[in-house]
């Protein structure tokens, strides 16, 4: 009876295993446009990996099998079908996940326990389950293996670590006149997109550029549907002012064309074009009509004339070059669209420093088309391994057919050597500013008195005018320098506070932030959860045999710099005390006399006396510009909170007043305090305000008069 228990109870681990990885899996949309079904293998646990748990005295913990036997026992349920699998470990986080020609050969490669790098033998060690997801082709199998790297983020995959997403131009589509504006995101709006660009300023520049050459509209929806003269864009020949009737929807749908045809790569077509109906103009007299066309030509070349490479014979294409040095990877990514170099930008992605170049740079471009647009051709710096596996589903994500080449002559050698020659040169300047900030850190655990260096440092600050528009913030450094995807905001709770008490302030945001950290910790430890593989991660940095780092970034500050003098210490160690926090160091930085950079006081708990660093220290400096990050971050919200209130309108308070109604409203009483004046007769008088809209719309304001 007490065997089937436990049987039961593994088979319920493994359940939750599976739940757990699945719960987030987005389905493979390409595959189900091919139509093809990815079929879940559904087999029971095996014997060996899942056999009952021998009952152990309280004090001894208990660990699940793992290794060669736990693998080997899923090779009786597998298929030779390609396939996808996910090694997980005693935690339950899914570690590594490959594809597989064969998914029954590639486990049983794992199986063996024959000679293995150190990195595979590891992987295999602290394996105690699997999961395995078959598809109907390898193409299919690398875009699911992709998809799931970038879900779960497994700790033994080579990581495109992308924390911004790229931004395109959009032409939308549509009811109204179509905009020609920046986006980001998903492109789910009707409209035409254009990119990848490498960075906002492009885009912006571009869209300059664009609005001269073919007169579109940037305004929002919202300022086009209200306007009722022109604004200065269109004064200044920058817009042809479609809100006002001041173009006819025809003409201007035809430039809104032009524009498409243009980012499409047809650029000599619309050249041709306006030629001609320049030379039209002219001939007919009308010179102002033919200086306009005349400027749109002169913004048209500035395009082209403003890049700084614009090879012949590339129209659409994606340069990449990887370069290694003292086991990292720099990835430079090069765009050319229309003939034109639309930017670029380094990727420095997380691997094993035992792969090679090739093993890099395969995964990582399964990995960054994911959720990008693919060009018709590709140009890389070294031959990947699965070159007709990555070809094929590309092929598959864009709809037709991608080329992958490594160019050995001719103008794409020379784009290549020119994005090698920028990857060596970011990596150097990465590896410099790592090891610069390495020691920096050392010099912080050395003057701060800490028990090792910190890995993840967190500084808090607070920002309000009298209390008002209240926010806390948070940013995190390590060794690569400031970790900006980490940054958090805090929108401060007026409740129960009095306005202006910094001391209470802080004490929310810290409570908040570790309440969090410390309750996730505990939901852990009472989830049942395992205790350490031996060859797993504790959090420490570990290293592997070949001197790797075996660590992702920690979610667990080791150092705290709260800004602000003793009183802000207190807070934070009676945050601490409260939450049983005892294992992160606290320091508290004030500012020094006649606040002057450089005379800093810093509190660290268990000195009767504050400590200052020499003027010219290094350490001083380092922790200046934490503290300056933290000052920019938290002001920078504080503002945009304020500016959004400022412009916050009591109408979109009334429950049942959307743009349409709020738009009628302010169009027939000129404001909200109009609004806000008028009887309920007036109020019925609007177009689209029913009684029973009226009369909500009188109490609300009277109510708040009252």
């Amino acid at each position: 009876m007490r065997g089937a228990r436990e049987r039961s109870r593994c088979r319920a681990r493994h359940a939750t295993y599976i739940t757990r990885s699945l719960m987030f899996l987005r389905p493979l949309d390409l595959a189900h446009q091919a139509g093809t079904t990815l079929k879940m293998i559904e087999d029971t646990p095996p014997k060996v990996p899942f056999a009952p748990e021998p009952v152990l005295p309280v004090a001894v913990k208990t660990v699940l099998p793992a290794g060669h036997e736990v693998i080997a026992g899923y090779l009786k349920h597998l298929t030779t079908q390609p396939g996808v699998y996910r090694m997980i470990d005693a935690a339950g986080d899914v570690i590594y996940v490959g594809k597989a020609r064969s998914l029954k050969a590639r486990v049983a490669n794992y199986a063996r326990s024959g000679p293995h790098t150190t990195r595979i033998a590891r992987m295999i060690a602290a394996t105690v389950a699997m999961e395995f997801v078959s598809v109907a082709t390898e193409a299919e199998a690398l875009l699911l293996e992709a998809n799931l790297i970038k879900r779960f983020r497994p700790r033994y995959n080579v990581l495109l670590r992308d924390d911004k997403s790229f931004p395109y131009i959009l032409i939308t589509r549509g009811s109204r006149a179509p905009m020609l504006t920046k986006h980001r995101g998903a492109r789910t709006g009707e409209g035409d997109y254009f990119g990848p660009f490498a960075s906002a300023g492009a885009v912006n520049r571009t869209i300059n550029v664009l609005q001269r050459a073919f007169l579109l509209r940037t305004c929002s929806d919202s300022m086009f549907d209200t306007v009722t003269r022109p604004c200065i864009l269109h004064q200044i020949k920058r817009c042809s002012a479609p809100c006002t009737n001041e173009i006819a929807p025809a003409d201007y749908l035809e430039l809104a064309n032009e524009a498409v045809r243009f980012l499409r790569g047809d650029s000599q077509l619309v050249r041709v074009q306006l030629k001609a109906a320049m030379t039209d103009a002219a001939d007919r007299l009308e010179y102002e009509r033919a200086a306009i066309i005349r400027n749109r030509l002169w913004a048209l070349a500035h395009v082209t004339a403003d890049q700084a490479i614009n090879p012949e014979g590339v129209e659409e294409a994606d340069v990449f070059a990887a370069y290694q040095e003292g086991g990292q990877t720099c990835i430079q990514v090069f765009f050319f669209r229309m003939g034109q170099n639309w930017g670029n930008r380094a990727y420095y992605p997380r691997a094993d420093r035992s792969l090679s170049v090739e093993e890099v740079l395969d995964p990582f471009l399964a990995q960054f088309y994911d959720d990008k647009p693919v060009p018709r051709l590709i140009l890389l710096s070294h031959a990947v391994l699965g070159h007709d596996v990555l070809v094929d589903a590309l092929s598959l994500t864009a709809g037709r057919r991608v080329e992958i080449r490594v160019p050995e002559r001719g103008v794409k050698t020379g784009l290549v050597a020119h994005a090698m020659q920028n990857a060596r040169e970011a990596l150097g300047r990465k590896l410099a500013e790592t090891s610069s900030q390495a020691r920096l850190l050392e010099g912080v655990a050395e003057r701060f008195g800490l028990d090792k260096v910190p890995r993840r440092v967190e500084v808090y600050d607070n920002s309000h005018i009298m209390g008002s528009n209240a926010v806390g913030a948070m940013i995190v450094a390590g060794q690569d320098g400031f970790v900006k995807n980490q940054y958090r905001k805090f929108n401060i709770k007026p409740d129960g506070l009095t306005p202006g008490d910094d001391y209470a302030m802080m004490r929310e945001v810290l409570t908040r932030r570790f309440k969090k950290l410390s309750a996730r910790d505990l939901d852990g430890e009472s989830a049942g959860a395992l205790p350490p593989h031996p060859h797993q991660s504790t959090g420490a940095l570990e290293t592997l045999d070949d001197g790797t780092p075996d660590a992702a970034f920690p979610d667990r500050p080791d150092l705290v710099l709260i800004d602000g003098g003793l009183g802000q210490l207190s807070i934070a160690r009676e945050v601490f005390a409260d939450l049983g926090i005892a294992d992160i160091a606290l320091v508290g930085v004030a500012k020094g006399p006649d606040r002057d950079a450089g005379r800093e006081h810093f509190h660290i708990p268990g000195r009767a006396k504050s400590l200052m660093l020499e003027p010219r220290d290094p350490v001083l400096y380092f922790v200046q510009r934490l503290r300056d990050e933290a000052h920019r971050f938290v002001i920078g919200t504080h503002r945009a909170k304020r500016a959004k209130t400022l412009i916050a309108n009591p109408l979109d308070e009334i429950e049942g007043i959307g743009p349409t109604r709020k738009r009628a409203l302010l169009s027939h009483f000129g404001s909200a305090k109009g609004v806000s004046r008028a009887g309920i007769e007036d109020l019925k008088a609007v177009t689209g305000i029913s009684a029973e809209m009226a009369q909500k719309v009188y109490d609300f304001f009277n109510e708040q008069k009252s």
